[in-house]
Formats: C-alpha cells, sequence, structure tokens
C-alpha cells in the first residue's frame, strides 16, 4: 500500500509566519520543534506500552524559508549573511534551542542585508522518531524484535538515502521543490551527527564550545584537565564549569571527577565559558578515519576554529624532539576524504589562524624572531594512512616526501585541514616531533628528552593560548573567504 493511501496523524498545521525580527523568528522555530517532538514522543511512549497505533503518525521539521527579489548589492565584507540574487532560499532546522544564538546571529544578518522578512513554518520533511526522542530521559527506543510491529510501518525512522554531505560538497545546488540550500546542512544530517557525537564522545552536544582542539595523545587530556582545574579557580579567565566523559561537570579547582566506566571512543572534555566560546578538546587516538569521524560530525556545530596539537614524525636532520611543526600546507595521503574532497583540491593556510599560533609559541616559549627558529620549523605536513609506512620499500614514499618538501608526518592533520575546508570552519596545524624515522630515532621508551618533555607540557597550552587569541577576533575575521565557494549558502 502507498504511503499517501494511509491514514496519517500529525499535529496541528501552521500556516508560515514572516517575521522581521531575528529572536522573535527563532523562539517561532523552537516552539514547532517542540510540537513535533513532543508529539512524536507522547504517541511513541504510548505504542511501546500499549499496541501499535491504527494510523501513521508523523511529525515534520520545522522550515526557515527567504524569498530575494533584488539584484542590489550588500555589504560583502562578511563571508556569510547574504544570498547571492533573487530567488527563495530554504533550510530545515532541527534542535533550534541548542542553535539559539547561532541561528538568531545569521538571521539577523540576512534582514539586515536584505531588508525582508524569514518565513517560519512546517517542512515536508518527516522528523525520525529517533531523533525525535533522542536525549528525552522518559523515552527509550527498544531494540529491533521488541515490539510487536516494525517501527517503520508506524513512525519515520532516519533514511540514510537523504542524509548526506551533497550541500557542502558542492554536487547539490537546489532543494526538491526548487529553492537553493539557507544552510551548509540539513536538519536531519544534523540530527544524525548529534546522536554519533553523544555515542563517539560520551558527552552531551549541549557542551561542546566554539574552539576545539584534536590531540592523537592521552597526556594531553592529563594536561587540559590541570590547566581546566587552574582556569576554575581564577574568576577574571570567564571559563565556568569543566566535562569530563559520561557528561561529569564541574565548577571549582576541587571538584570530583569519577572514573568512567567504558572510555568512549574519541573522549572528549569542555572547558566551558557561557557564551560558548570556551575550549573543547577530542582525544581522537591515531589515524585518519577516526580524524574524519570526529570532524564530520563536529562540523554540524559550526565551530569557530578547530586545530590539530598532536605528535608528529620529523623529516628533517635538523630537527629535535620535541620541536613544532606549523603547517603551511598539507601532502594529503590519507584517502578517507578523497571521494568528497578531490585530492587536486589545494588547502590553503589561514593567515588569522597561522598568527594566532606562531604568536602563541612564542609566548609560552619566550622566544621570538630568529630565536623561535630553534624549536619551530614551518612547512609542509604529510598525512598518511599506514601507520608501519616505514616497513615498506622507502624509495617510493621517501622521494615523495622530499619531493613535498615535508617537514613532519603523522595519521591526521590533513584530514582534519581538508575537513575543515570543506565544512568552512577555521583549521590549522601545530605539531611536535615524538621521533625521526628517516634518521634512526624510533619512538621507543626512554628515548625522551627532558627537553622533548618540557615541551609536550607546553604544547596544549600553546594551543590553549592560540584559541583565546582566537576568541578575542572578530567572528568575521576568522571565517575566510578562502573557505567559501562560488555559490555559497547564506548561514555560516
Amino acid at each position: 500500500m502507498h504511503d499517501d493511501l494511509i491514514p496519517v496523524l500529525t499535529p496541528d498545521q501552521h500556516a508560515p509566519e514572516a517575521f522581521t525580527d531575528a529572536a522573535a523568528a527563532v523562539a517561532r522555530l523552537e516552539a514547532l520543534y517542540a510540537e513535533a517532538t513532543g508529539f512524536l514522543a507522547r504517541h511513541f511512549s504510548e505504542a511501546v506500552t500499549g499496541h501499535r497505533p491504527r494510523a501513521r503518525v508523523r511529525a515534520f521539521y520545522p522550515e526557515i524559508r527567504l524569498t530575494v527579489t533584488s539584484h542590489a548589492k550588500v555589504d560583502s565584507r562578511l563571508s556569510f549573511g547574504h544570498v547571492a540574487g533573487p530567488g527563495t532560499y530554504a533550510t530545515t532546522v532541527t534542535q533550534p534551542e541548542l542553535f539559539r544564538a547561532y541561528l538568531t546571529q545569521q538571521l539577523g544578518l540576512l534582514m539586515e542585508n536584505h531588508g525582508v522578512p524569514v518565513q517560519i513554518g512546517l517542512s515536508s520533511t518527516p522528523i525520525p522518531v529517533h531523533f525525535a526522542v533522542a536525549g528525552n530521559p522518559n523515552v527509550s527506543v527498544p531494540q529491533e524484535g521488541v515490539l510487536e510491529f516494525s517501527l517503520r510501518d508506524v513512525f519515520d525512522v532516519p533514511d540514510l538515502a537523504t542524509t548526506n554531505d551533497d550541500i557542502v560538497n558542492g554536487t547539490r545546488t537546489h532543494n526538491d521543490d526548487g529553492s537553493a540550500p539557507l544552510a551548509p546542512f540539513t536538519a536531519q544530517r544534523v540530527d544524525y551527527s548529534l546522536a554519533r557525537l553523544s555515542h563517539y564522545t560520551a558527552t552531551d552536544p549541549t557542551h561542546f564550545q566554539n574552539h576545539v582542539l584534536f590531540t592523537n595523545y592521552q597526556f594531553y587530556v592529563e594536561e587540559f584537565e590541570a590547566f581546566a582545574r587552574a582556569a576554575l579557580g581564577d574568576p577574571a579567565l570567564g571559563y565556568t564549569s569543566f566535562v569530563a566523559t559520561g557528561n561529569q561537570e564541574i565548577t571549582t579547582a576541587d571538584g570530583v571527577i569519577l572514573p568512567y566506566g567504558k572510555t568512549p571512543q574519541m573522549p572528549t572534555y569542555h572547558l566551558k565559558r557561557a557564551d560558548g566560546n570556551g575550549i573543547t578538546l577530542v582525544n581522537i587516538g591515531v589515524g585518519p578515519s577516526n580524524a574524519k569521524t570526529a570532524t564530520d560530525h563536529i562540523a554540524v556545530l559550526r565551530p569557530h576554529a578547530w586545530l590539530m596539537v598532536g605528535h608528529c614524525a620529523g623529516l628533517r636532520n635538523s630537527q629535535s624532539l620535541g620541536d613544532f611543526c606549523l603547517a603551511h600546507a598539507y601532502l594529503r595521503e590519507d584517502h578517507v576524504l578523497d571521494d568528497d574532497l578531490p585530492i587536486w583540491v589545494p588547502i590553503p593556510a589561514l593567515a588569522e589562524i597561522q598568527i594566532a599560533l606562531q604568536e602563541a609559541v612564542a609566548e609560552v616559549t619566550q622566544l621570538d624572531g630568529y630565536e623561535l627558529k630553534r624549536i619551530m620549523r614551518t612547512g609542509t605536513v604529510a598525512t598518511i594512512d599506514n601507520r608501519n609506512w616505514e616497513l615498506r620499500d622507502q624509495s617510493g614514499p621517501v622521494r615523495r616526501l622530499s619531493q613535498s618538501r615535508a617537514i613532519a608526518l603523522d595519521m591526521e592533520s590533513a584530514t582534519i585541514a581538508a575537513n575543515g575546508f570543506r565544512f568552512r570552519v577555521p583549521y590549522g596545524t601545530l605539531l611536535c616531533v615524538s621521533d625521526k624515522p628517516l634518521h634512526g630515532e624510533l619512538k621507543l621508551p626512554g628515548m625522551a628528552s627532558e627537553f622533548y618533555k618540557t615541551q609536550v607540557s607546553r604544547h596544549l597550552m600553546i594551543g590553549v593560548r592560540a584559541m583565546e587569541r582566537l576568541r578575542d577576533m572578530p567572528v568575521s575575521r576568522i571565517h575566510s573567504r578562502k573557505l567559501r565557494s562560488f555559490e555559497e549558502t547564506a548561514f555560516l
């Protein structure tokens, strides 16, 4: 039987409303979303405790729609907040309360730049019941086979066929109804990633901050917690709490964090500020697959910047263990993004990020100018997908590394930078040399010098200081036009 012939039970339908006030528009989005998810949660609870509903139960994501009729030129100094020309633009929205500040900013810019209202109403995209009840402590989705009926026969479930990155990859320029995308991600794509984030990091998406550090070494987690506790003891720094795995949150330097029973795949920690401009640290472990997974999902939160601060192999004889490598370019041999971002696409260095990192190194090490060159080198970082690449015939890999002028090699940095480019999230990389395989200095127990240990302890602080410098910059400076394509979504 066709779906349109089955009786369907839905919440009351609402006609779209026009808004010229961004805060009021977002409040309407929140009301529509709450009504829709509340409707689904209520009927789902009844279904799992009673009998199969006699009609299909369906509710829809709210939608933002904008129509521009003029070719009038707008202030284009910002890389976002305006559309390219006349037409209708639309996007579905999920969890608007989580994205309240972001949505208010983006809608406010559109209203200001184009002088037209936005329409807030219901879309034609159903909300999957899994996402509607996610995070609801009073509702749980039972395992397949527990119920006397199939969920998909009564409720909408996630449809991976329509959950994709077509917009950010530049392969989708129009929605099914002919409108152009207004935002880089659809509601169901966002919901998918929010659910994945909770699973992989063991922390709720509400805790994530606008500045994200990635690392591949547990030592940085320990340093981050130590810094966070010290920061909470100094109210002048503006940090309000620290969140560890399992959503354990402390607000004082002596707060207690208990051991977490099951270590998540990507342990994540958040040093929070009231305005969301704190710092999140994600230990992604080793490998480009983890790097891609983490950035795929964090991107939907629209962070202001993400940086890689991890260990690498130094490729130059002049380098020492503990030296820093500031990436100005990337040699991509990680392969995990080849289908989404061809390797011929250049990944440019972003001036604001580079300057913030270099200045942070100078501040923490108390070295500057020519003296800074003693411990930091800038150049190409190569990322490879084979941890034991040294065991292959070295003539090929070594020759390519030499031809690329690479100074360092790891398994994550180019992936994080490339996904930052793809998702329009400012990115950067500062690595610390932990071994020199081309010169016989392998990463073995007992090899680390005191200098190396000191540099590693400084490395996390450099990442923190760089993020604090970026936080003090206007958002318009960080979100470079280098990351925007010819036909770009108006939303950041």
